[in-house]
């Protein structure tokens, strides 16, 4: 047994067989959408018990003398991996059984009408479950591997899409950059912005940031794509009217590594200059100091007023604007892979929206998981709320990459 370059254990023949690819399939499989429920998988059980078998006979080989030093290294590294994996294996097992035990009580305690110690026993094992979810999804945390700009500040884009009439697509995309801005307080992030373009009725039509703190693309990853809104707007004859108008914003989120191994020839960049512009407390100058970069081979072009120096905006530009070939290249490798995050960002047409936000039913709709939230106010607020739809969706991401690769396990035991 080899470990995977993706990071699941498997049969050395396997290995160049399947690949473990992560997507919000459109075809939910309703019966593992949480980490819990996948546990219960005849095939997670006996997978994981094949690890933990494993886990046992290396650390059993490493008790004897009869190793030679390369080979010690080598099942040192391979006890290591799978140690944290054996202990949550066991963990959870060992819940299991208490939750057993504890079901098997409240039968006996019903049956007896026992109403006071049925309760306590309710409330413990209502205590346990949650525990258990949260021990499933450390498990599959550890089984699917972390992609490698996890840890990476982001350039954050958000642009007003088109609607018939009114103002609520600039609107939005205001609602939508300030839900970043607090998110990223929440999580205790910086946030500092690059662009802001403002829309004429105090909306917004284009504005960037960069985002910079722990796991930052980790997070927000999979807020890209097209947003969508349903709502009365607050002033015009569709106010009056009561009349609903769907509109669009999109979301671009791009990892920029500390180390981007991307070369740009200056003869391949137009650089323009022109003044500052924004609102809400960012500096408005009288001298050129705002910088635009086109990059010409490609088309791609940043701008940045940020700062009141013009060399500042020029370093900041050259740095998004090379975060952005960055991403061509890594979308580039995806496709040729049919890779999850190629599928998720999509080309940001409305068909491919990620998300709906229908203001008239208070109802927040993530279409990749089928997920509905309450609340638009909170979850616009960029807190809690929000934090916890993101972390549903990593849940789900994670659930989906195991169940997958199961899929292919077994297609593959099978001659499929």
């Amino acid at each position: 047994v080899r470990l995977h370059n993706h990071g699941f254990w498997r049969p050395k023949p396997l290995l160049d067989t399947a690949r473990v690819t992560l997507s919000f399939n459109s075809r939910h499989r309703k019966n593992h959408q949480n980490s819990q429920a996948l546990w219960k998988h005849e095939a997670v059980q006996k997978y994981l018990e094949t690890l933990s078998k494993e886990y046992q006979q290396v650390s059993h080989q490493l008790s004897t003398d009869s190793l030679n030093d390369f080979e010690q290294r080598t099942l040192r590294r391979r006890c290591a991996d799978l140690f944290p994996i054996a202990a949550a294996f066991q963990e959870i097992k060992e819940a299991e059984r208490e939750v057993q035990e504890l079901e098997a009580m409240c039968t006996e305690l019903d049956s007896r009408d026992e109403k006071q110690l049925l309760q306590l026993a309710l409330e413990e094992k209502e205590s346990l479950d949650k525990k258990m979810n949260v021990l499933c999804r450390k498990l599959f945390q550890l089984l699917v591997p972390k992609e490698k700009d996890d840890g990476s500040p982001v350039i954050l884009e958000v642009t007003a899409g088109r609607t018939t009439g009114g103002d609520i697509c600039q609107q939005f995309t205001k609602e939508m950059f300030e839900m970043y801005q607090n998110y990223a307080d929440y999580k205790h992030w910086t946030f500092n912005i690059v662009n802001y373009t403002p829309a004429e009725i105090g909306g917004l039509h284009h504005a960037a940031a960069h985002i910079s703190g722990e796991n930052v693309y980790r997070h927000l990853k999979y807020e890209g794509g097209t947003h969508r809104v349903q709502r009365i707007p607050e002033t015009g004859l569709s106010s009056r009217m009561q009349r609903i108008h769907t509109g669009t914003m999109s979301v671009i989120v791009l990892p920029q590594p500390e180390e981007v191994d991307v070369k740009v020839d200056p003869k391949d960049l137009r650089i323009d200059t022109f003044r500052a512009r924004g609102a809400g407390g960012q500096h408005v100058n009288k001298t050129d100091s705002a910088v635009r970069i086109v990059h010409l081979p490609t088309g791609l072009a940043v701008e940045c007023q940020q700062e009141r120096s013009q060399q500042l905006n020029k370093e900041i530009a050259l740095r998004t604007l090379r975060a952005k070939l960055y991403q061509q290249v890594i979308e580039k490798q995806l496709s040729q892979e049919q890779s999850a995050r190629k599928l998720q960002l999509g080309t940001r047409a409305q068909s491919e929206r990620i998300r709906t936000y229908n203001f008239t039913q208070d109802r927040v709709t993530d279409h990749r998981i089928s997920y509905d939230a309450r609340n638009i106010k909170e979850i616009l607020s960029g807190k809690e709320a929000l934090d916890k739809l993101i972390n549903r969706l990593l849940e789900f991401a994670e659930v989906e990459a195991v169940t997958q690769y199961l899929e292919n396990l077994q297609a593959l035991e099978g001659g499929g």
